[in-house]
């Protein structure tokens, strides 16, 4: 598996506060912005925002990474040593799955849908 890493994804409790401080007080260029979902363009890695939950406090960061073929790397899983907790689904045009790493975070997988 070649995997690229695409995301840092910031769990916020207000997403028009962060967004703002983001975009006026950093100053980075607002990609898109919605209440559930907020990126920035930082260049090869994406800044995205996403509403706090219980399991993901606002604070928390989740990395991701994107594969050139997530449904292989997924049947694959069991001799790669990879623990998904989220099998890969479609969601908005982008095929997205979850998985641990080696200290137990999760961390994202994309692909093509």
């Amino acid at each position: 598996m070649r995997a690229k890493f695409t995301y840092a994804i910031k769990f916020v409790a207000d997403m028009d506060a962060a967004v703002a401080f983001y975009r006026d007080t950093l100053g980075l260029t607002v990609r898109f912005a919605s209440p559930f979902w907020s990126e920035f363009d930082t260049g090869e890695v994406t800044l995205a925002l996403h509403p706090a939950s219980a399991d993901k406090p606002a604070g928390a960061v989740q990395v991701g990474f994107s594969v050139p073929d997530l449904p292989a790397v997924y049947a694959a899983r069991a001799e790669a040593g990879l623990a998904f907790t989220d099998p890969p689904r479609d969601e908005h045009g982008t095929l997205l799955s979850r998985l641990l790493d080696s200290e137990g975070a999760e961390i994202s997988l994309s692909g093509k849908a």
